[in-house]
Formats: structure tokens, C-alpha cells, sequence
């Protein structure tokens, strides 16, 4: 087998491609040996996934019927605790009345005393909104009779007279 090794380039003549530059060849052999190679390793890696795969059934299947019980019984804690958890939650909520949707947001706690502090927080800021409720200051109030008002109202009424 021939192998063409391409020459070390002049860093002169790198800079400009020249009309007479040939573009580099490689063997044919050498190419087939690459291609040939590199279907060898798809196909085993091909064996190697199905292979996995093949083994994590036999796996599943040799476990004991004791270790599908103790992952279904760490499977049913699982959901007993964050029903448990959910329960909770909505007892403090409704005990407090806050809304659903401000129990989801803010009543993050996993244990009744948290869940009970964040629950009377929100009560009391809602309490103090209601309490202080949208005020605008002046609203609803006539200016005074008399006063710098007056003066202003008089000399405008001057300007523009009143038809009848």
C-alpha cells in the first residue's frame, strides 16, 4: 500500500493560491480501510445499544417479587406524604381563608408551624390593604367658601361675563 503524504507547504506560497496548485489526493486504499473501519464501529455500537437494552429487561425480570413490592411500597410513601403535605396546606388556607390560588403561590412550607407563619403573614397584608383601602387624598371635598379661591373666581367672572 502506497501512502501519499502531502509536503510541507512554503508559507510563501500558502498565502496565494497559484493556477498550477493541484488539490491534494489521498489513496484509495487507505480511504476504503478508513470507510470499512468506520462501519465496523457503527455495527458494534449498534450490538452495544441493543445489547443494553437486552440486559436491562433480563435485569427486570430476575428482580425479586420483594423488590417490586419495596419499590411500589416507596412509590405509595411517596404519594401518601405529598397527599399529606396537600391536605395540610388546604387545612391552613381554608383555616385562614386565603384563596386557592394565593395557597398555591405563597404557602410553600412542608410542616404546619411554617405553613401556619406564611398563611398569618398574608392575612395580616391583606388586612392592612383593606384597612388603609385606595385613598386620594382631597377626593370628594368642595374647596372652602371664602378664601384665595374666591379672589381667582371673581377676577375669571370679570373676564368672562355671565349671559342670562
Amino acid at each position: 500500500m502506497s501512502n501519499i503524504t502531502p509536503e510541507t507547504p512554503d508559507p510563501a506560497d500558502s498565502q496565494q493560491p497559484q493556477e498550477g496548485d493541484e488539490p491534494k489526493v489521498f489513496d484509495e486504499a487507505h480511504v476504503k480501510k478508513l470507510r470499512a473501519e468506520a462501519a465496523k464501529y457503527r455495527t458494534e455500537a449498534k450490538a452495544n445499544a441493543e445489547a443494553a437494552a437486552e440486559l436491562a429487561k433480563i435485569k427486570e425480570a430476575n428482580k425479586t417479587e420483594a423488590e417490586k413490592n419495596a419499590e411500589a411500597l416507596a412509590a405509595a410513601q411517596r404519594d401518601a406524604e405529598n397527599a399529606k403535605a396537600e391536605a395540610l396546606r388546604f387545612r391552613i388556607a381554608s383555616k385562614f381563608q386565603v384563596s386557592d390560588e394565593d395557597a398555591d403561590l405563597f404557602l410553600t412550607g412542608t410542616d404546619e408551624e411554617t405553613l401556619t407563619k406564611q398563611a398569618e403573614r398574608l392575612t395580616e397584608r391583606a388586612e392592612e390593604r383593606k384597612k388603609n383601602g385606595n385613598q386620594v387624598p382631597r377626593e370628594g371635598t368642595n374647596p372652602p367658601a371664602g378664601g384665595q379661591d374666591s379672589d381667582m373666581r371673581e377676577f375669571a367672572r370679570g373676564l368672562f361675563p355671565q349671559r342670562t
